[in-house]
């Protein structure tokens, strides 16, 4: 099985809001994921999107030495595609949970809480 290389949106700006941080974020269109995953109109898969913000969170939050317990309130509502541009709002709720939200000009794309737990 190859491994997956191009697998990372492209960061095109940060900045730190109140109890957290607005990622603007380029996908582009040769990101790995997409290859198989739905070859007439690829999407970015769920699993994908959730597993950038845990690593932006981990990054940008300040939780790196935490690992996900449990995500909550977990919703798909717009799917994003190759070469959009979308906004990842990370909120630290406490020390343990944190908020994230991805949105456009679209909309809303996903949203969800993630607990966290020390490793």
């Amino acid at each position: 099985m190859s491994k997956l290389k191009n697998t990372t949106a492209q960061v095109t700006g940060v900045e730190y809001i109140e109890d957290g941080v607005s990622i603007s974020l380029h996908i582009p269109a040769t990101l790995d994921y997409f290859n198989g995953h739905f070859h007439q109109a690829p999407i970015l898969a769920g699993v994908e999107q959730l597993d950038w913000a845990v690593k932006y969170a981990k990054q940008y939050l300040s939780l790196a030495d935490h690992s996900v317990k449990n995500v909550e309130i977990l919703k798909f509502k717009l799917v994003m595609t190759p070469g959009m541009d979308v906004v990842l709002t990370l909120t630290k709720k406490s020390e343990n949970k944190f908020g994230f939200a991805y949105s456009s000009d679209r909309g809303i794309h996903a949203s969800g809480r993630v607990v966290t737990q020390l490793l």
